[in-house]
C-alpha cells in the first residue's frame, strides 16, 4: 500500500488529503507552522483554510518535515508556487526522502526570476525523482465535500495511470495526459484571466462582456501556452479552458475576487495584506508578461493585468486601451 505525503496544509493541501485518505492510503500531512499542525491534529478541521470540514481520524498532520517524508511512496506537493523551491531545499536537506518517491506537483504558478514551471523547479532540486503535475478546475471547497470533479494528471504514462488509480474516486476523475508542459502552463495562466474575469465583475460588467473575455483569454493561453511546450489541444481541456472557466466565474476563485476588488477601486496592496492565502495571478502575471514579451507572443489581456497591478494603471484607462485595439478578423488562437 502506498504511503502518500501532503507538503502544505492550505485548503487545497488538506483537501487533497483527505482525498487520499478515502482510498485507504496511509496519508501524512506537513504543515510548516507547529501550531497550526497541533490545531488540525486537535479539532480535525482546518478553520484557517477549509472551514466547516471535518477531517478524517487517519490522517497524521505533522510539523516535522523529515518524518513527514521519511516512508513516503508519493510526495504531493501544494505549497506556494513562491515557496516551492524553499521547501523543496529543506526536503531535500533533511535527508530523509526514499529515492524511489515519486511527486506530484499541484501547484499552480510560474516560478519568478527563472520562468520555470513547477516540475522543472522540482526537477532541479530532485534530479532522480519521477515528477507528475496535477491540475484541473477543482475548488477545494467543494473537492472537500465530495461534490463531483474531473482533474487532469500529467507525466509519463505508466506512471501517471498508477497515480490515476491511487488518487481517483467515484467523485473525483482524474484523467492522464502525457503533455507536462500544457497541464501545467494552463493551471498557471488561467489565474492570470481570473484576475482581468473579476476587474469585469467589479466595475459591473455583465456575462456578455465576461463571455468575451475568456473566449479571448482562451485564445491568448493557446498563443503563449504552445509557444512555452504544451500541445494545442491540452488548452481546450480540463487543465486550461476547464480551470479557465471555473477559476473566472466561481464564488471560490480567490483570484477572481482580488480582480473584482480592484474593480471596485481597492488598492492591490491592501488587498494582500488583508487576505491569509496567496492569490497565485499575482506573481504568475508578471513571469507571464516576461514570458510573452521575449517569445514575442501578442498577449494583450496579460498586459493590461500586468499595467493594472505593477504599472499603477488605473483599471478604466487599461479597459479603454483594449477596445480601441485595431478591429479584425477572430482568430481562435
Amino acid at each position: 500500500m502506498a504511503r502518500i505525503t501532503v507538503l502544505g496544509a492550505g485548503g487545497w493541501g488538506t483537501a487533497l488529503a483527505a482525498l487520499a485518505v478515502s482510498k485507504r492510503s496511509p496519508v501524512t500531512l506537513w504543515c510548516r507552522r507547529a501550531g497550526l499542525a497541533r490545531e488540525i491534529a486537535r479539532a480535525r478541521r482546518n478553520e484557517a483554510y477549509l472551514p466547516g470540514v471535518t477531517l478524517p481520524e487517519e490522517l497524521v498532520v505533522t510539523d516535522n518535515l523529515s518524518s513527514a517524508v521519511a516512508e513516503a511512496n508519493v510526495v504531493v506537493w501544494a505549497v506556494p508556487s513562491a515557496g516551492l523551491r524553499a521547501v523543496a531545499h529543506l526536503v531535500s536537506g533533511a535527508g530523509t526522502l526514499p529515492a524511489t518517491a515519486v511527486f506530484v506537483s499541484a501547484v499552480k504558478g510560474i516560478e519568478a526570476g527563472t520562468h520555470l514551471r513547477m516540475s522543472q523547479v522540482l526537477s532541479e532540486v530532485f534530479p532522480r525523482q519521477a515528477v507528475t503535475a496535477l491540475s484541473g478546475p477543482n475548488h477545494s471547497e467543494e473537492v472537500s465535500r465530495n461534490v463531483p470533479a474531473a482533474t487532469v494528471l500529467a507525466g509519463a504514462p505508466d506512471l501517471a495511470a498508477e497515480l490515476q488509480q491511487l488518487l481517483s474516486t467515484p467523485h473525483f476523475r482524474i484523467y492522464t495526459s502525457t503533455d507536462l508542459p500544457g497541464v501545467e502552463v494552463g493551471g498557471a495562466l488561467k489565474n492570470v484571466f481570473a484576475l482581468a474575469a473579476g476587474m469585469s465583475d467589479g466595475l459591473g460588467f455583465g456575462d456578455n462582456s465576461k463571455a468575451a473575455l475568456t473566449t479571448r483569454a482562451l485564445a491568448e493561453m493557446v498563443r503563449l501556452g504552445t509557444v512555452l511546450g504544451g500541445r494545442r489541444d491540452t488548452f481546450y481541456g480540463l487543465s486550461g479552458a476547464g480551470d479557465l472557466m471555473v477559476t473566472a466565474f466561481s464564488r471560490h476563485s480567490r483570484n477572481r475576487r482580488v480582480g473584482e476588488r480592484l474593480g471596485r477601486g481597492e488598492r492591490l496592496e491592501a488587498i494582500v495584506a488583508g487576505m491569509n492565502m496567496v492569490a497565485e495571478g499575482i506573481p504568475t502575471t508578471r513571469a507571464a508578461r516576461e514570458l510573452a514579451r521575449a517569445r514575442g507572443v501578442d498577449a494583450p489581456l496579460t498586459e493590461a493585468v500586468g499595467a493594472i497591478l505593477f504599472d499603477n494603471r488605473n483599471v478604466m484607462e487599461v479597459l479603454q486601451d483594449l477596445l480601441e485595439r485595431n478591429l479584425r478578423a477572430e482568430d481562435p488562437a
